[in-house]
């Protein structure tokens, strides 16, 4: 059976002598705190704990090894986009929630600060185009939910009929990722704060009567 992409091999015979999942968790931190291109196998092995050898035994080589590790980091959270669209009755409210939720999250002591599939791989050379490619693929994705959540606000009748859907989930797509590199820089959880309710105060007026 073809293996999926970002999935752990597992070796047959005797078991590995090491936590894959702890590996695997303290690559993730590494790669999200330092980036795709920038983090060296000699890195990666030393802050997992195992040789070269099992690292490519194990996970397949660096490019899968991020995979994986970007899996890991939607998995815990970093991509409950949707469940924040889906989960409020207004498009404004759901905005706003995603906002807010970001820069709670962005700014935690625990784990680097901003978003792992908003930094870890915007710089690279030509050849990790692919690392490229998956990390705009994921945006993308999240643009198209907020763009979707947005456009059944419009249906519903809480904007007006000639709100441009596209345009407006630029705008906010544009904030959030902005938000991360903030964060990166330092910015603080209240600054954050601060710039989701200025960012709110574009949000279009309700559509008026005939």
């Amino acid at each position: 059976m073809k293996k999926a992409a970002g999935q752990v091999q597992r070796g047959r015979g005797r078991p590995r002598s090491f936590d894959q999942e702890a590996a695997l968790e303290r690559a993730m931190v590494l790669f999200w705190e330092r980036g795709y291109e920038t983090t060296s196998l000699d890195e990666l092995s030393a802050a997992m704990g195992i040789s070269p050898s099992s690292l490519y035994a194990t996970f397949g080589g660096k490019e899968q090894l991020f995979r994986a590790a970007v899996d890991r980091y939607l998995a815990r959270g970093g991509g409950n986009l949707g469940c924040i669209l889906a989960g409020e009755p207004t498009a404004r409210g759901a905005v706003r929630r995603l906002l807010e939720t970001a820069a709670d999250e962005l700014t935690r002591s625990d784990h680097p600060s901003g978003c792992m599939i908003a930094l870890a791989g915007t710089q690279c050379s030509p050849g990790a185009r692919p690392v490229q490619d998956l990390m705009r693929g994921h945006r993308e994705a999240w643009h198209a939910s907020l763009q979707a959540r947005i456009q059944r606000g419009i249906e519903d009748g809480e904007l007006a009929s000639d709100t441009d859907a596209a345009a407006l989930a630029t705008f906010y797509s544009t904030v959030l990722l902005g938000m991360s590199v903030q964060a990166r820089d330092g910015a603080s959880r209240e600054s954050l704060r601060a710039a989701v309710d200025a960012s709110m105060r574009a949000w279009p007026g309700a559509p008026r009567d005939p």
